[in-house]
């Protein structure tokens, strides 16, 4: 490594799992910045073992090949990794790529998030777009699923950046059962030259009843056959209990191809097209349990959570608001995502006041928050995210419990 001194992160603040190494990395490749991150998934040593996992290695391996970057410690349990990026997103010449992960429980979701942001700026003067495929898994633990993608982080960055990705799951792999690699297939275009991330509607859109009236709820259902009735009768009675008069649409039914496989994710899509996601991938014994107490079972613990996300009146989902850090953080101008710690007062008879339990914020109210440590509203992953991607973009300011964010409006020439 050159003499300059990199920008060190404790991979032990906040979070400190594979989401702080993601972000890291991403955003030093976008920006060409030399850094270091020691302890390298401190927090993890107890839980799932600590320094780096196939999929970061994989990640930042394509990072350093795109970068030109000089790296140290890229190894599978490596404590420490150092990563210096010389070469911008704009000199990318390729547009397809091929990412073929170590394992098949390595998640292709998170390397695609990992490395993302840079291909996002990775504009050329022809206008192409770019292709990527990625194998490993799709549903694995602590990690979002295709699904997710698919109908909740997407459709969002569609609607709030204007970034439009085609996707295509060629190939489904699970954690669980026989391990077996799937794919995914993405096309996007990048960022014209010159061009910067922007939010399509007014950071400050007045919150009102309207954003949480519920249009319907989608429901993917991945299960054995001998599961499908039983679940899809357990979760029409649940959802219908705690969400009267909403539509109830199964969209996807699959089967998991293996006992253990169990995955159910619920979407709710308000009229004015905010969206919720809360999911669930069994991975407790099923052993003496009839198909219906394991419909039951499952169908319980994704609908409490369903109605408990949307009880807070925030704009987004829990694993939403800390996946869209990145994008505010690289994005010009003025961008808020709101998501309240506990419910708002009630204020009407539908539940909710006319400004939500004061996420609407006026200038006067404006406070602007340190960015030394995670912080803010939401979960540790989100608070987290703010404080690494604040760490690799001195120049975005956030304000509010990071509920509003001042963006540092990259773009390259």
């Amino acid at each position: 490594m050159k003499s300059k001194k990199p920008l060190k992160l404790d991979g032990r603040v906040g979070e400190g799992g594979g989401q702080l190494v993601r972000i890291a990395c991403g955003l030093a490749a976008v920006t060409s910045q030399h850094i270091r991150i020691e302890h390298v998934r401190g927090n993890r040593e107890r839980q799932r073992g600590g320094g780096l996992k196939a999929q970061h290695v994989s990640a930042i391996q394509w990072l350093v090949e795109a970068t030109g970057a000089e790296v140290e410690g890229l190894a599978v349990g490596s404590q420490t990794v150092e990563f210096r990026p010389s070469l911008p997103p704009t000199a990318l010449e390729r547009r397809k790529f091929e990412i073929v992960t170590g394992s098949s429980a390595s998640s292709t979701l998170l390397i695609f998030q990992a490395i993302f942001p840079f291909l996002l700026f990775a504009g050329n003067e022809s206008g192409d777009p770019i292709e990527l495929e990625i194998h490993g898994g799709t549903n694995v633990s602590f990690s979002l699923s295709y699904e997710y993608l698919d109908q909740v982080l997407l459709p969002t960055l569609q609607d709030k950046f204007n970034i439009r990705v085609e996707r295509q799951l060629k190939k489904r792999s699970w954690a669980q059962g026989p391990l077996v690699k799937g794919s995914i297939w993405l096309k996007f275009q990048p960022l014209l030259l010159g061009q910067t991330l922007k939010i399509q509607e007014p950071w400050d859109r007045p919150i009102t009843d309207a954003d949480f009236k519920l249009a319907q709820i989608d429901v993917s259902m991945l299960v054995p056959i001998a599961l499908r009735e039983s679940l899809q009768k357990a979760l029409a009675s649940d959802l219908d209990r705690l969400f009267p008069s909403v539509d109830i649409n199964f969209v996807v039914y699959e089967d998991g191809g293996h006992d253990a496989r169990m995955y159910t994710l619920l979407v709710a899509r308000s009229e004015t097209g905010l969206r919720w996601g809360c999911d669930y991938l069994y991975d407790r014994s099923r052993k003496k349990k009839t198909p219906e107490s394991l419909s039951s079972e499952i169908s319980r613990k994704v609908c409490r959570d369903l109605f408990q996300e949307i009880t807070l009146r925030g704009v987004v989902d829990e694993h939403l608001q800390d996946q869209l850090i990145v994008f505010q953080a690289l994005a010009e101008g003025r961008t808020s995502f709101p998501r309240a710690d506990e419910p708002p007062d009630i204020g009407t008879e539908s539940g909710v006041s006319d400004d939500v339990g004061g996420l609407e914020v006026s200038l006067e109210k404006m406070k602007k928050n340190k960015t030394h440590e995670p912080f803010g509203e939401g979960s540790m992953h989100t608070t987290t995210a703010r404080w690494v991607a604040s760490e690799l973009l001195p120049t975005v300011q956030w304000f509010n419990r990071g509920s509003i964010c001042d963006g540092a409006g990259v773009s390259f020439t």
